[in-house]
Parts: C-alpha cells; sequence; structure tokens
C-alpha cells in the first residue's frame, strides 16, 4: 500500500487532467440525449421487422452526435468489434478495390477478414489489400506516399496498438495523417478502428477528420452496461452504404427489431465518460507501480493515454501468465478460475485472457490478455471503477513484487 500511495500522489496531475475530460465529455453526452429528446419510450424493444423502431434508429442518432458524425448505426446484432468492422469493410469495399491500412499490420482477428483464404473474406472477393509499416511508432509518410495508388478506395487507421508494443494514436496523430491523405489527392473514406479510444479525449477520429469510426459497445462506449453490440458512425452516404451491408441492400436500416429493452445501450453511453476516465486511472497506477518495480510498460507514463490498454513485459512466460491470472483472482465473477493459455478463435498463438467480468469478455471492466510468447507482454485494459483496478494492484504486487 505504501508504493501504491508513492504512485498514487505522483499522478495527481494527471488525474486532475483525466477527470476534466470526463467532465467534458460528459456534457458533451448529456448535450446530445437533450438534443433528440431521449425519453423512456426509447428503451422499448421491438418484434418482428422492426419498422418504426424509436429506439434503435434514436440510438444511432445520440451515438452520432456525441462522436461528431452525421449518421450512425448502434445494434445489438453486431456481435463484436471485430463484426462491426467486417461489416463496415464489406458495406464500403467492392471487387478491385484496395484497402490500405497506413497503421502497419492490423488486430489478429480482423486478419481472417481482410485477407483470409476461402473463408469469405475480403480477399475472397476480390479486394486488394496493403499496408504500411510504422516508423518508430508513428505513421511512416515517405512509404505512405510510395504505396498509395488510385485504386485505393479506403484508407485503415488501426488506433489501438493491438498486440503492438506502440502508443495508441491521439486524436491530433489521427488529424495529422487524414489531412496528409487528403494531400495525395485521396477522395474516399478514411476509416478508423476507434476500440479502446472513445471519450479518452475531448475529441474523437469523426472530428479531426476521418470519415467513418468504429467500435464495440462491450469497450468504452458501451460505458460497462451495454450487454452486447457495436456502433459505426461517420458521413451519413457510407453509413447508409454500411446499412445496406447490415441487412440487406433492397432494405438497408428500415429495418432490424431488438425485444429487449435499449435501456442499457443509452445508460451505457451516458456512463461512458466517467467509466473511461476510472479505467484510465486505473492503467495509470499499475503502470507507474510496475514502473517503480522495473517492469517496462507502454504507453509512458508522461502524459494521459490515448486509449484504455496498458501493454506490461515480462522477462519470462511465468510472470507474465502470473500477472494475468491475478486480475482474474480479483474479479468478481469467476475470480475463483485460474487462467491457462489455449487457442482462440481469430489468433495465430495461444492467447491467455482474464475476464472475470459481468458482461462475457468486456474489456471496459477490469481485464488481461496476451499471446504467450517472445516477447512476454501482458495487455491491460478497463477497469469500471478505480477501487476495483487498485484492489487488482495490491494482488499482483504481492503475488510478484
Amino acid at each position: 500500500m505504501k508504493l501504491i500511495e508513492e504512485c498514487e500522489k505522483k499522478l495527481q496531475d494527471k488525474f486532475k487532467s483525466i477527470d476534466d475530460i470526463a467532465y467534458y465529455n460528459q456534457v458533451k453526452v448529456l448535450n446530445a440525449f437533450n438534443e433528440y429528446k431521449i425519453a423512456t419510450r426509447h428503451f422499448n424493444g421491438t418484434t418482428g421487422y422492426g419498422y418504426d423502431d424509436e429506439g434503435r434508429d434514436c440510438l444511432g442518432k445520440l451515438y452520432a452526435k456525441a462522436f461528431g458524425a452525421e449518421s450512425g448505426i448502434v445494434s445489438p446484432h453486431l456481435v463484436s468489434g471485430t463484426h462491426a468492422l467486417t461489416v463496415a469493410l464489406f458495406g464500403l469495399l467492392r471487387p478491385h478495390d484496395t484497402l490500405f491500412c497506413v497503421s502497419g499490420m492490423p488486430y489478429d482477428t480482423i486478419r481472417g477478414v481482410i485477407f483470409g483464404e476461402n473463408n469469405g473474406s475480403l480477399k475472397d472477393f476480390g479486394v486488394n489489400f496493403e499496408y504500411c509499416d510504422l516508423k518508430d511508432g508513428k505513421f511512416n509518410l515517405e512509404e505512405i506516399k510510395k504505396k498509395f495508388n488510385k485504386t485505393v478506395k479506403v484508407v485503415y487507421v488501426q488506433r489501438s496498438r493491438g498486440y503492438e508494443l506502440r502508443d495508441a494514436f491521439s486524436c491530433e496523430e489521427i488529424g495529422e495523417i487524414c489531412k496528409f491523405i487528403r494531400l495525395l489527392g485521396f477522395k474516399g473514406c478514411i476509416f478508423v478502428d476507434n476500440c479502446y479510444g472513445e471519450f479518452v479525449e475531448k475529441c474523437e477520429p469523426i472530428e479531426v477528420g476521418a470519415d467513418i469510426i468504429v467500435g464495440s459497445l462491450i469497450k468504452n462506449a458501451g460505458g460497462g452496461l451495454a450487454p452486447t453490440g457495436g456502433y459505426i458512425c461517420g458521413k451519413a452516404e457510407y453509413i447508409d452504404l454500411i446499412g445496406k451491408r447490415l441487412t440487406a441492400p433492397s432494405i438497408g436500416t428500415e429495418v432490424g427489431s431488438y425485444e429487449g429493452s435499449y435501456r442499457n445501450f443509452y445508460q451505457g453511453l451516458f456512463l461512458a465518460p466517467h467509466t473511461v476516465a476510472q479505467a484510465l486511472k486505473t492503467s495509470l497506477l499499475i503502470g507507474q507501480a510496475m514502473g517503480e518495480l522495473g517492469y517496462k510498460n507502454y504507453p509512458s507514463l508522461d502524459k494521459v493515454p490515448h486509449d484504455i490498454t496498458r501493454a506490461i513485459e515480462f522477462d519470462n512466460a511465468d510472470k507474465m501468465v502470473n500477472f494475468i491470472r491475478e486480475v482474474q483472482y480479483a474479479s468478481p465473477i469467476d475470480g475463483f478460475v485460474t487462467c491457462e493459455p489455449w487457442d482462440m478463435p481469430g489468433y495465430d498463438d495461444k492467447i491467455i485472457m482474464a475476464a472475470g467480468t459481468f458482461v462475457s469478455g468486456a474489456s471496459i471492466e477490469l481485464s488481461a490478455d496476451g499471446p504467450v510468447k517472445p516477447p512476454y507482454i501482458a495487455y491491460f485494459q478497463g477497469g469500471l471503477t478505480y477501487e476495483h483496478g487498485k484492489y487488482a494492484l495490491e494482488r499482483i504486487l504481492d503475488k510478484i513484487g
């Protein structure tokens, strides 16, 4: 506890900055609720085709407004962030188009979507893929310029680090790459995988030049309450195309019922700015404490992070596994379970994952995971309350300190 208290004192200024960001975003979200006159009737579900589903339609408008976008799709039928990304990409791309990722190789689970073999991937439908490695964790402008060509239809940016050792991209950096891409003469869609980045800053990628942002509701945007789902927000012309892939080309977003209540989706968005602030404080505290003990971790502790994830490096597999197991043991759900590495769908290596969460797999809740291979990196994220994160850190320090 002495170490933790010392870390908290060192982090006071950053905690204050996080509180300021949370207040700004809370007001922004509340203003969106008021603008659309959200009432209890919007919580009601529908059945069948879902014509005139006011809850569904207003939810899309509400998220779009909060993220600075023209239009939005928010749906419990988007089963994950990867699914939301998939629907959006298939809605935007056509045979012989090129998807160009300027932030390095994308996260494991989206690779099969882009260039899988005979699995219904974009590649199977004639969509080309190109990517540009980062340079020292930043956009490699020279290489981007060299590889850019007229077949590029969508430029893809992954905001968070995935399983890479780099900082998440800030909105300022995303704005700069958007300007650079436009200077190359690009008139297509700039697409941002915004997972883990919502509400960590006072602006979102749409407000600095992106055309589409996509994310999961069991991460930041759902505030810890959304039981499932994803969002896609951006320019109305692109959302219209994506809506035709979400359902069918002839009906788009005019249909889509959900018999359960929409209340947790609305309330989750309302809570999201505060919940994200709790996760950011937890990330900084754990990063500071692990750094004091000599463990390298990212992002650096000299600034407020640009997403809620933290990468902590260990010198062997046992230490990494023990760290992740302690996160599980400190969880409210399945806290008695001992995590083991296993083969998870969509990943190239064995993954160990701690997720003793109220919503299964929700990484806005306290969780940690990573591929068990050198370098041994535990990717830590979430925390609905700072107090929970602090307690988990106590357990971790008792185990590895």
